[in-house]
């Protein structure tokens, strides 16, 4: 069976209220752009799903696309056929015949979503069910536990029929939450943290300090190609490269060598939240994860967090690291991750670095560096800013061009 359609089902945004058409419609927009390699198909907008024609196109190569697409709960191929009875029973056949070996069990399942319809869904079952046996006599109802479960759906709009149920990746669409800083490290935490983030609609624009030369440009280059990866689910992610060195350089000179790390990240989340300010960035995201190192004790945020106003978004708080480990390797930032390019948290890192750092010294410490609101000012107007697209973007702005 070659199938004709896919059927979109949606996610979260159904629960929006009011303002479910407006997710709903970011949600089509974001599907048309991830489709946009596959220029026959065609998007039928319906209440709480979307209907892909594929005109030709190939099935595996458009659902693995939108499998990219937040939002989506799950899709399904389908035949799409007529409410005639025979026209129903044929199609159901089709898609049961499609399996190799055939299966040994099957059940039936109708949903009678248009009222009209003179058949009720029991009387379906039985239609349709009856119809497959006696076509294929080596197969038996079990309404238990099914080897396949046969769905037919009976709509105002025509009759989908379906035995394939394919997972979404859920959330919301991509930039339909709003704006945020994601402090994106060359490690396998920070990209996980973005994606999860951008997996409940936020935007995000990521900031990586660096430290050339303690850190090579192939670190640099090794934080791009994260950013390039997390952008095959939206549609750009813009890359705020922010030298670190001098700021660095002083902080290990002046400050006790074992509150280093504390006022490192207390600087970081400082030049993030000026830089939040101005590209009107509402949060700041990042991949802490409780315990896992000395500057991520509960003592330790809380020290560190005191800089900014923005909320301290993290994802990864409460995570075992191999649950953080497997959704890496599913997004595709794992082996790019585990690449052995320092990044500039882990190239001064002291032998003894506080797991509770004392409020007063910090705040003693901090007072007589006269120079650190000018090095971070001076930071900030010395970063880099790189806007990564994905390449369905590339594409669509390709098109525009002709």
């Amino acid at each position: 069976m070659t199938p004709q359609f896919i059927l979109v089902r949606f996610g979260e945004v159904t629960l929006k209220g009011r303002n479910r058409t407006k997710f709903e419609q970011q949600l089509i927009r974001d599907m048309k752009r991830k489709l946009a390699p596959f220029p026959n198909t065609e998007i039928e907008h319906t209440f709480g799903r979307a209907l892909i024609a594929l005109n030709g196109e190939q099935y595996d190569s458009v659902a693995a696309a939108l499998k990219r697409v937040f939002g989506i709960y799950s899709f399904s191929p389908v035949l799409r056929t007529s409410q005639e009875l025979d026209s129903i029973r044929e199609a159901a056949l089709a898609v049961m015949q499609q399996y190799d070996p055939e299966p040994k069990t099957f059940k039936v399942s109708a949903r009678r979503a248009d009222k009209s319809y003179p058949h009720d869904s029991q009387k379906m079952n039985h239609l349709v069910g009856g119809y497959v046996l006696k076509n294929m006599p080596g197969l038996k109802v079990n309404v238990r536990e099914p080897e396949v479960q046969l769905w037919v759906e009976i709509r105002p709009e025509g009759v989908f029929v379906y035995a394939q149920i394919e997972q979404g990746l859920k959330g919301f669409p991509a930039g339909s939450s709003g704006k945020s800083m994601l402090m994106l490290s060359g490690g396998i935490d920070s990209p996980v943290a973005g994606w999860l983030a951008m997996k409940r609609g936020l935007k995000v624009e990521a900031v990586h300090f660096y430290s050339y030369p303690y850190t090579s440009e192939r670190a640099k280059q090794k934080v791009i190609d994260l950013a390039r990866t997390l952008t095959q689910y939206v549609d750009d992610i813009t890359i705020h490269l922010v030298p670190f060195t001098d700021i660095q350089v002083r902080l290990k000179q002046e400050s006790n060598e074992n509150l280093l790390i504390t006022l490192m990240r207390r600087v970081m989340f400082r030049i993030t939240e000026k830089l939040a300010h101005a590209r009107d960035a509402k949060a700041i995201i990042t991949g802490e994860n409780l315990g896992q190192v000395a500057s991520q004790t509960l003592s330790s945020l809380y020290a560190i967090e005191q800089v900014t106003t923005l909320p301290i978004l993290r994802p990864l708080i409460m995570m075992e690291k191999e649950e953080i480990i497997r959704i890496s390797e599913q997004i595709g930032t794992y082996e790019t991750s585990i690449l052995p390019y320092e990044d500039c948290c882990t190239v001064f890192v002291p032998k003894s670095p506080s797991t509770n750092p004392n409020m007063k010294i910090i705040r003693q410490l901090e007072r007589s560096m006269d120079w650190l609101e000018d090095y971070m000012d001076q930071a900030v107007e010395s970063t880099e800013r790189l806007t990564i697209r994905s390449e369905e973007q590339k594409l669509e702005e390709l098109e525009h061009l002709f």
